[in-house]
Formats: structure tokens, C-alpha cells, sequence
């Protein structure tokens, strides 16, 4: 009996490069006025707990600045 079942691709996806700048997302909080807050967060969660209504959480590239 010969197998007609395809062989799967054993090899592995690449690994991606934590230092990438490509990969860098920053996260920020575009506050009422159209300015960002001047301050850092660490992940979307944490910028929405710090933004108040009528704010919008941000998130952007470092490389292109462009938003995601």
C-alpha cells in the first residue's frame, strides 16, 4: 500500500528578534487636548486604567511612527 498523506513542513517558524526595532510598539494616551500623556506605559491594560473619559488609548511603532 503506498501513502498519499502529504508530508508536514517540520520546520520551524523564525524566531522574532526582541531587539527589532520593526517590533518595538509603544503604548501611550492621546488625552483630550490631541496631546499624548507625558508618561510611559507598560501595556494597553495599563494605559486604559490610567485614561479618563474622552482620552484614547495609542499604540505606535518607534521605527515609522506609524499607528497600528
Amino acid at each position: 500500500m503506498t501513502s498519499t498523506a502529504s508530508a508536514e513542513s517540520t520546520e520551524a517558524p523564525p524566531a522574532v528578534d526582541p531587539d527589532d526595532p520593526r517590533e518595538q510598539i509603544r503604548v501611550g494616551v492621546m488625552m483630550a487636548n490631541g496631546r499624548l500623556a507625558p508618561r510611559r506605559f507598560a501595556s494597553c491594560e495599563e494605559a486604559e486604567s490610567w485614561a479618563i473619559e474622552g482620552e484614547q488609548v495609542v499604540e505606535w511603532n518607534l521605527v515609522c511612527e506609524c499607528d497600528r
